[in-house]
């Protein structure tokens, strides 16, 4: 199984459409505080549709209690500025996937963190600047779930 993490999502939708895709992929979502929306959200509840009573969404405080908690052996932290394309790793169950808000992505401090070969980046025309969340993390996660053999999938 896979985790994808999302540190300070902010726009209610793609984290409704990320818990859809989560259930669909058997990939637990934990969430890092603060949310740029309350849980309730109208437009999460209604991108997520009933995908949420199948879905594991888990909220934490800080990315360091997440850590702390969950004690993860490898973080793979997704970027415009990472360093790596995201198709050269090769995963193993248990990779955290981290990606960052929507309008910013994940902090210079945050990505620090972890080792460059483990900041990852999804290829895209040089003028283009970000990809949909969502998309990025549906991406990231079939790769992920590929390399595993769809393990669990049908």
């Amino acid at each position: 199984m896979f985790h994808v993490v999302l540190f300070e999502p902010e726009i209610p939708p793609n984290t409704g459409n990320i818990i859809r895709l989560c259930a669909n992929t058997g990939a637990e979502l934990h969430l890092i505080e603060p949310l740029g929306f309350a849980p309730d959200d109208a437009k999460l509840k209604r991108a997520g549709l009933d995908y949420q009573q199948w879905a594991s969404v888990q909220r934490y405080a800080s990315l360091d209690d997440f850590l702390a908690s969950r004690q993860p052996s490898r973080v793979l932290a997704f970027s415009t500025r990472g360093t790596r394309p995201y198709a050269d790793m090769v995963y193993r169950e248990g990779d955290v996937l981290l990606f960052g808000p929507e309008t910013r992505g994940l902090p210079a401090d945050v990505l620090a963190r972890f080792p460059d070969e483990h900041c990852l980046r999804v290829p895209m025309r040089p003028e283009s600047r970000s990809l949909n969340l969502a998309n990025t993390v549906a991406v990231a996660i079939y790769e992920a779930w590929r390399q595993s053999g769809f393990r669990g999938g049908g």
